[in-house]
């Protein structure tokens, strides 16, 4: 979706149009987002389109300031400052959310979901339980997006079958409760625990020789560049979202919590759109820079045992039983 096309949507106009004063004269309400996002990808585009939108239809009233490339942290440091007041809110993906409610993550678990169209009948079904377990936590969920379908990349090596990671040093993002599982149903894979801005100096040492991310991010955090292997197969779809402190929102007087929600809402579902789409062009890229391995129906039914037994672990503290066996029921 093009910027102006984005701003027609949200509502924004000419400069304070439809209030007739100028914005000085008015007190500026600050909303401090952060982000692990570059403020030059894809989502800062249509951050700073958002940003402009707020701007213009409270007639300088309400202001969006976003701290890009986790200036602020990573996500788990993000969710934690919207909870002691230091931010008011995040744009975060699947891992952040975990740290919001838990359950949330479980849509991220490996095997999962493979599409876009298995994700979006599952979150759907689930959305209400999510949003109330968020609010209870004091998180307002403004809007749902994507990160991108997760794929296995690698540096020298193939990955067709799971034995393949046998021996390698994977990323594991710390804050990602789903991933330990996986590596330690293979066995004899040595992951290492990385907060996401720690990835690209540990790629370019060869401290770690793979990571399962969508191709877009991998593109946007310059990981890409230091991997040349890539398997074809969706791991899993990782999902993101745009929370706010349920406390600030209250706090806000009631038109500019109103242009901040609807806003916030259209900016989601234009920002999901655009990413699955440079998700989708992002792989097309890596196809023809990397080695692309496609699974045979014997590899991937080895991929699918492997995942079967990391979601059963994951049953086994990490999520409820019930949620995990729902999710699966949600996943034929």
């Amino acid at each position: 979706m093009h910027r102006r096309e984005l701003l027609q949507l949200l509502g924004a106009t000419t400069f304070a149009a439809g209030f007739g004063v100028a914005r000085t004269a008015l007190a500026v309400e600050t909303i401090k987002l952060g982000t692990l996002a570059p403020k030059s990808s894809p989502w800062g585009q249509v951050f700073a389109t958002w940003s402009k939108a707020v701007e213009e239809r409270s007639g300088g009233r309400l202001a969006l300031q976003f701290f890009y490339n986790g200036q602020t942290g990573d996500e788990d440091a993000m969710v934690a400052k919207v909870k002691s007041g230091q931010l008011d809110g995040a744009a975060i993906s699947g891992v952040g959310l975990g740290k919001v409610y838990k359950p949330i993550l479980a849509l991220q678990m490996p095997g999962l979901f493979t599409s876009w169209s298995k994700l979006d009948r599952a979150r759907d079904a689930m959305k209400a339980e999510f949003e109330k377990g968020a609010k209870d936590a004091g998180f307002f969920i403004a809007g749902w997006g994507d990160v991108g379908l997760v794929r296995m990349m690698s540096k020298g090596f193939v990955l067709k079958i799971p034995d393949d990671f046998r021996g390698k040093k994977p990323v594991l993002i710390r804050a990602d409760a789903t991933q330990p599982p996986l590596y330690s149903t293979i066995g004899g894979v040595s992951g290492v625990p990385l907060n996401v801005p720690e990835v690209l100096p540990n790629l370019n040492t060869g401290a770690v020789s793979a990571i399962n991310t969508p191709c877009l991010v991998a593109e946007q955090l310059q990981w890409a560049a230091k991997l040349d292997n890539l398997n074809d197969s969706v791991v899993a779809t990782a999902i993101g979202a745009i929370v706010f402190s349920s406390k600030r929102l209250d706090a806000l007087p009631a038109d500019l919590r109103t242009i901040l929600t609807d806003t916030g809402k259209v900016a989601t579902n234009a920002l999901t759109k655009r990413i699955r789409s440079e998700d989708d062009a992002a792989f097309g890229r890596l196809k023809l820079k990397m080695t692309v391995t496609t699974l045979s129906a014997d590899e991937k039914a080895k991929w699918e045992a492997v995942y079967k037994q990391a979601r059963q672990k994951l049953a086994q503290g990490t999520f409820s039983p019930d949620l995990v066996t729902r999710l699966e029921g949600l996943a034929v």
